[in-house]
């Protein structure tokens, strides 16, 4: 099943200026890299942003988020946003701020 084209857009456009950003095809969705490090991406189930562990609590904090399961297994740091939570801008955008933030604090690749 392919992923959700148009949520691809939409997270292209949220960090279309924002430098070191690169797009790899993986979990049979895309994903969206900053310096060699999952940022966010889209899959056949929607949308996720991996935020850390740290950060997990705060992003479920977030109306329309849940655990990104894969395999049917929860993965720490990471989280799944539904539709609505994709069309909201201000919820967008503190996940991805969240998942931005996660990024930055890793040693790039």
């Amino acid at each position: 099943m392919a992923y959700d084209g148009g949520l691809a857009e939409l997270l292209r456009g949220d960090l279309e200026d924002r430098p070191g950003i690169a797009e790899k095809r993986m979990f049979g969705g895309l994903a969206f890299m900053l310096s060699g490090h999952l940022v966010c991406g889209v899959t056949a189930q929607g949308a996720m942003f991996r935020v850390g562990k740290a950060r997990e609590a705060e992003a479920r904090a977030i109306p329309g988020t849940g655990p990104m399961e894969f395999t049917g297994k929860p993965m720490g740091g990471m989280v799944a946003a539904d539709d609505e939570a994709m069309a909201d801008d201000d919820r967008r955008a503190a996940l991805m701020r969240l998942a931005l933030a996660h990024a930055e604090s890793l040693e790039p690749k």
